[in-house]
């Protein structure tokens, strides 16, 4: 069967802190309520994407890895990861302030969970006038020091604050503590893994009236206490119709594209994957003789075959291109 531009189902999931700003960048106007999260492209164990279009219509990406193998993800990726797709793509509605958390590198999580670590990236689509986000240590702290405050409820003294605004870019390697807070709306990229260690919840308590579990030991090993003033925050110039690139790591790289002319992405050179997220507008993903038009708030999967790849905004886009 002929390869081409791959969409998937969403996967909504409704969170105690979700709200309605997901309904609205889907244009879903009779949508669940209190969604937090829509995992847009997921191999996590339980939550695996299915297409939703074409010939494989109905396969799960796990599936479509073991059938396509190097095709679909590239040869150093296979010979890398194997059946398993490294990345998960999602959107995050923060109608209410995230736990404040961190997640395990690596290492740390193949040795207690047997899966990948997780370093990710937000890419801001929408924010309240007084929205913010935590990300990092604004101070050099102990561990001993660490476990105080989170006792007395003064950690978040100690960690560095931004206000948000659409288009801002934040980089979260695994070990950084962070948090999503209230009123921010985002497209983010991660490893796949759905591991995180809560360290503080506002004293949250969940559907049955329980106080959310924490992990306050298990995070005191994840987390990189020498992330002091480490600015979170990726600055960059968006230019028309030129790749700007936002992050390049070990785990994935990810550019930013405003198109307000038809441009050809050629991917002959990439050993990858390519995650195509549409942050504003829409456009036409012409592959060979395939097309699909992607829009705000959509997610798209490029095979490894892939080669030229036109895009046709209509008439502007702004789309992130992901890819290992």
């Amino acid at each position: 069967m002929m390869l081409y531009p791959l969409r998937f189902h969403p996967i909504l999931k409704q969170t105690i802190w979700g709200g309605d700003k997901i309904n609205q960048l889907k244009r879903m106007p009779n949508g669940q309520p209190s969604v937090g999260e829509s995992w847009e492209i997921s191999a996590v164990d339980g939550f695996e994407s299915v297409v939703a279009n074409g010939d494989y219509r109905g396969y799960s990406l796990p599936g479509l890895v073991r059938l396509l193998k190097e095709e679909l993800v590239g040869t150093a990726n296979y010979a890398r990861f194997g059946d398993k797709f490294p990345l998960l793509v999602k959107f995050i509605d923060a109608h209410d302030d995230l736990s404040i958390q961190v997640h395990p590198g690596d290492a740390l999580a193949m040795q207690r969970h047997n899966c990948l670590g997780k370093t990710e990236m937000w890419y801001v689509l929408g924010g309240d006038i007084d929205a913010r986000l935590i990300a990092g240590f604004s101070r050099k702290i102990t561990t001993e020091e660490y476990r105080e405050m989170v006792a007395d409820g003064s950690f978040v003294n100690v960690l560095h604050s931004y206000s948000v605004k659409p288009g801002d870019v934040y980089y979260i390697p695994a070990g950084r503590v962070h948090s999503l807070g209230k009123g921010t709306l985002v497209a983010e990229v991660q490893e796949t893994s759905d591991i995180t260690y809560r360290i503080f919840d506002y004293n949250r308590r969940d559907k049955n009236g329980n106080l959310r579990q924490l992990h306050v030991d298990e995070a005191a090993d994840a987390i990189d206490f020498d992330d002091v003033s480490c600015e979170a925050k990726v600055n960059y110039q968006l230019t028309d119709n030129k790749p700007v690139k936002l992050v390049s790591s070990p785990k994935f790289t990810t550019f930013v594209y405003h198109l307000t002319e038809e441009v050809t992405f050629g991917y002959g050179d990439l050993d990858s994957f390519v995650i195509l997220i549409c942050t504003e507008g829409s456009c036409q993903v012409v592959m060979d003789a395939a097309k699909e038009t992607i829009c705000a708030g959509e997610t798209l999967l490029l095979p490894a075959a892939a080669k030229d790849v036109r895009l046709l905004p209509s008439p502007t886009a702004t789309l992130l291109e992901v890819y290992t």
